[in-house]
């Protein structure tokens, strides 16, 4: 097939449809026609028309990336400083954790093939013991990824029941409230980090399982909802509370006296964060983000963990992360439990220090964790693709954040801080922030959408 980057978006609409008048028609199927005829492909390519674009033309997107050098990246002849990296911790880059790669790969080979429900490498029980205990939950279980537990585990607790869904939650999970309505459950959706309409919704709620769905640390503001809240309310309606805190674990954790800074210690995640239990709660976690290692997990009740060792398709079906992942997570629960702390307040430094300078730029930011997920809005979202490349051009590599990523009020770019980039990397971002605060409109303020 032809490549769909080379091509302009009209160009792309017309091949697509003689793509669609080229396909077979199953027995039984509707007439392609039907499809090709109600405009769906009209309506997906406008929506997406500002996305395509950027995606062809602009060298901050889909680039491809042939060298690194710490935190800096090279594409084509041009090095930039990485702020676009989710390896919060630069747990991709310790020497420590890489080397601890080699010996597991001999003891077990690259992959071993097993479904976890035929077979799991010991390595599957130490990594859940040690996160057990990090987490204070009453146990834990790992599978591949965020996304594999969002669609399989969220259609086996709702059931028949109803799912209430955070109206920003993470488009994952929006997939996998999908799944679980194709099997039954009703979906409603509540207004955004807002206690008052959840609550009217479960006071009418009918009868069977209530499953509550939200981030943690949302992806995009860096912000975090107050889950003391949501979980008193989810324990007064008898709900269950299910967490996706993708980008807060391994960054927020337990407050404590002694803590190293504001984000609180051992980065063990925004339930304890908040100084909660685990009762009606459910917490979804990866170590993609901060430990930079292709696994994920659930923190739950054993009886429910037990259940999904046998009604969950990734624990049956799907092949197991890497060895070398299953390695570099026992590294870094090592590495967490010896320096994490120290590295987390380096982190929040570089964090404040950006946060610090759009304050006296008078740039609008939503983010008001001071947690190391920066977006800033403009003010035109039309300049997105000049804003993309005046950075790539001054050597800064962001995630741009274009329609329909995020509503059009919200178009602009996503700054991520890791304790990996180093100072002199901050100081050329704050230089090109200055820069791109004279050049472009900027948000002053930052409004959500409705």
């Amino acid at each position: 097939m032809t490549d769909l980057a080379a091509l302009d978006v009209a160009h792309a609409h017309h091949y697509l449809l003689e793509e669609l008048e080229n396909l077979p028609t199953a027995p039984g199927a509707p007439p392609e026609r039907r499809r090709r005829d109600d405009g769906w492909l009209e309506r997906w390519l406008d929506t997406c028309s500002d996305l395509a674009r950027l995606r062809a033309t602009n060298p901050m997107l889909d680039a491809v990336i042939e060298e690194i050098d710490g935190r800096r990246i090279r594409i084509g002849d041009h090095w930039l400083a990485d702020f676009a990296s989710c390896n919060y911790l630069g747990f991709d880059l310790d020497a420590e954790i890489m080397s601890s790669i080699g010996q597991h790969v001999l003891n077990w080979g690259t992959h071993p093939s097993w479904s976890r429900l035929l077979g799991s490498p010991v390595l599957y029980e130490q990594i859940e013991a040690k996160l057990t205990a990090l987490l204070g939950a009453p146990d834990t279980l790992v599978m591949p990824t965020i996304t594999h537990i969002h669609m399989s585990v969220i259609p086996v607790l709702a059931g028949g029941g109803t799912i209430f869904l955070d109206r920003r939650a993470h488009k994952t999970i929006f997939d996998g409230t999908k799944i679980a309505s194709s099997n039954g459950a009703r979906v409603q959706r509540y207004a955004h980090d807002d206690l008052e309409h959840l609550e009217s919704l479960l006071r009418v709620a009918p009868g069977g399982p209530r499953l509550i769905c939200m981030d943690g640390v949302n992806s995009m503001t860096g912000n975090a909802p107050d889950i003391r809240a949501f979980a008193a309310l989810a324990r007064e309606h008898d709900a269950l509370l299910y967490v996706d805190d993708a980008h807060g674990f391994g960054v927020i954790g337990e407050r404590t006296a002694d803590e190293p800074c504001d984000w609180g210690s051992k980065g063990n995640s925004i339930v304890r964060h908040f100084g909660e239990t685990y009762d009606n709660i459910i917490l979804v976690g990866g170590f993609s983000k901060s430990y930079s290692s292709l696994l994920a997990f659930l923190a739950l009740p054993t009886r429910v963990k037990n259940v999904l060792k046998i009604a969950a398709p990734p624990y049956l079906y799907s092949g197991p992360s890497p060895v070398a992942s299953l390695a570099t997570v026992l590294a870094g629960l090592d590495v967490n439990a010896d320096r994490g702390d120290a590295i987390r307040r380096d982190l929040y430094e570089k964090t404040r220090r950006v946060l610090v300078r759009l304050d006296e730029l008078g740039v609008g930011t939503p983010n008001t964790s001071g947690f190391p997920i920066i977006e800033i809005p403009l003010a035109n979202p039309d300049q997105i693709d000049e804003l993309g490349r005046f950075l790539f051009d001054r050597g800064i590599y962001v995630t741009l954040a274009a329609f329909p990523l995020v509503p059009r009020n919200e178009v602009g770019f996503r700054i991520q801080v890791t304790a990996a980039n180093t100072h002199e990397e901050i100081d050329l971002l704050l230089a090109v922030l200055d820069e791109a605060t004279e050049r472009f409109g900027l948000a002053r303020a930052w409004r959500p959408a409705a």
